[in-house]
């Protein structure tokens, strides 16, 4: 960017919703001054990335439109779990040519694409101990064509791109603006759930420390709603919405994944903690027991058809918090995100089955909202899909 930005454009392309936010500076201060949300074609992006670079960006397009964004400028996530790779890594401290030689090689070695041509980047993450011998940095890498498709969709949006940026980056920004005061000593679990993935990444205050993307999200649950009634996906999105409700004794009800440190007669010694966030195959399930639908009574037989589906989901954000925490850590606090964590009753869910508080996630808290084409009850209904896209806006405080 050949000089600093007063507003920009923050894009968020999922596989269900695509999402803009226009951030502008006020003073020193962010300003939201406009949102906007609007399906994304069917079929056009998955967890893979875009596969319709022009129905894509004619929904963009739209969304802008919808907005009344006058931002020229852009930052837009890449799209897809298979199209980007992020990582954190240890490495000891060094000056910055020495650091840029030993990234390449990190770079290198670490490209999980078949296409040969990638583009990559890395960034010391700050903040380490200065009495420490080793610095946290952060790379990422995306294949070429990933990244000319986004700028494709952009450029036929009307748009020009200012950055491509990567979610638990844009994520860390929202935590320090919005969360800031609250979570600075903390570390935070910040789990976002989209239509076909879910980013489980953990944080200490804004600094990442752990990304990670499992293939499960709100998707999968609206098919069970879906095969369970026989009523199209589309029917089955709204009674997701409206009418699954997870009972509030769910988690006691449905036996709670085994602790592989915690088992009558097995030495502690003989379980390896998993790392989900290493490349390594993820273990079966641990055995769970199914409930007689009567214990919850007949009338959540359609909470009973998504169960096993958020029993998965719920054993993935255990892995991660378990990990951690057998690395020395401790997690404060569990933050749900995105358009899939918007089932009724699931904050207190994930609260009961992993054992740590789970709050929904506001990314416009402490932050001027002043959209002039939506209503405060816009804002509050969508908020948590939201948080990628503010995160982008955010992006001109930061770099």
């Amino acid at each position: 960017m050949a000089k600093k930005l007063t507003s920009v454009l923050g894009i968020d392309i999922g596989s269900r919703k695509i999402k803009v936010c226009e951030v502008r500076t006020q003073g020193r201060e962010p300003v939201v001054t406009a949102l906007a949300i609007v399906d994304t074609p069917e079929g056009a992006v998955d967890h893979q990335g875009i596969y319709n670079a022009e129905a894509v960006s004619a929904a963009l397009k739209q969304a802008i439109a919808q907005s009344g964004a006058g931002s020229g400028p852009a930052v837009v996530t890449i799209a897809g779990q298979s199209s980007v790779l992020v990582r954190t890594l240890e490495v000891p401290k060094m000056n910055p040519a020495d650091l840029k030689e030993h990234m390449q090689w990190e770079i290198s070695r670490n490209i999980p694409f078949a296409e040969s041509t990638v583009v990559s980047d890395f960034k010391p993450l700050g903040g380490d101990d200065p009495a420490s011998a080793n610095m946290d940095v952060v790379m990422a890498m995306a294949p070429q064509s990933a990244i000319d498709t986004v700028v494709d969709v952009v450029k036929k949006a009307g748009r020009q791109i200012a950055a491509i940026d990567v979610e638990p980056l844009s994520m860390a920004r929202s935590l320090q603006i919005s969360y800031g005061d609250e979570f600075a000593d903390k570390t935070i679990c910040f789990v976002d759930m989209g239509g076909t993935t879910c980013a489980i990444n953990i944080y200490y205050g804004s600094k990442l420390i752990m990304p990670r993307q499992i293939p499960i999200g709100g998707d999968l649950i609206t098919k069970a709603i879906a095969d369970d009634r026989v009523i199209p996906i589309s029917d089955a999105e709204a009674v997701k919405l409206n009418e699954l409700v997870i009972p509030e004794n769910a988690a006691e009800a449905r036996s709670a994944v085994v602790n592989p440190f915690d088992v009558p007669g097995v030495p502690t010694q003989e379980f390896q903690p998993y790392n989900p966030f290493s490349d390594d195959p993820v273990p079966a399930a641990e055995p769970s027991t199914e409930i007689a639908p009567a214990s919850l009574g007949a009338s959540d037989r359609l909470f009973n058809a998504v169960a096993p589906i958020l029993d998965d989901f719920i054993s993935e954000i255990r892995r991660s918090v378990d990990y951690f925490q057998s690395r020395g850590g401790t997690v404060d606090r569990i933050v749900l995100a995105g358009g899939g964590s918007k089932i009724k009753g699931l904050n207190d869910f994930i609260s009961k089955s992993v054992g740590v508080q789970c709050d929904a996630y506001d990314p416009t808290r402490r932050l001027n909202v002043n959209a002039k084409k939506v209503t405060p009850e816009f804002v509050h209904e969508h908020q948590q899909e939201f948080a990628m896209a503010i995160g982008n806006g955010l992006y001109i405080f930061f770099d």
